[in-house]
């Protein structure tokens, strides 16, 4: 089953600089402190990632380049994942996975099974969640705001 971001399309959150900074530091407010290893799936989660790590502290900062959509929009059927951290730079830690929206919820529990097969204990954090849009039974730990809107970040401005 193919989803069409294009044939579909909901009404838009544009969302300024100013505003994710605000995003960034609620997020941080509800996750706390605890976390050694930050998790990013690329590309979308890097920018609210890099500030996230500033607000808790966090140094390990690695990346799982994941796509969920096709350059035209359409969705694979399963996340294309690209690249993963070794066992050994997972195994025994708390791992705080970062993606910006919870669209499907596809993407980033393919990361979460593939750091508890690494040994990691991952904590999941998103700026937007979409709990009708949803198809998995994990719900993110952490989240600002529920919305069924297509959240546009200002690093992703003119896509």
């Amino acid at each position: 089953m193919t989803d069409t971001v294009s044939a579909i399309t909901p009404e838009k959150d544009f969302i300024g600089w100013d505003e994710l900074e605000s995003l960034v530091e609620q997020l941080a407010a509800r996750i706390g402190q605890g976390f050694d290893v930050m998790l990013v799936i690329t590309r979308g989660g890097m920018v609210p990632a890099g500030m996230l790590a500033y607000q808790l502290g966090i140094r390990t900062i690695l990346v799982a380049p994941v796509v969920a959509y096709d350059d035209v929009g359409a969705m694979h059927d399963q996340p294309v994942v690209l690249g993963f951290p070794g066992s050994d730079q997972l195994a025994g830690h708390d791992v705080l996975v970062v993606d910006e929206v919870w669209e499907t919820g596809n993407t980033i529990t393919a990361v979460v099974e593939r750091v508890r097969a690494a040994g990691g204990r991952p904590v999941t954090a998103v700026l937007h969640y979409k709990p009708t849009r949803s198809r998995t039974d994990l719900t993110p730990d952490h989240f600002v705001h529920e919305t069924d809107r297509w959240v546009v970040y200002p690093y992703k401005y003119g896509k």
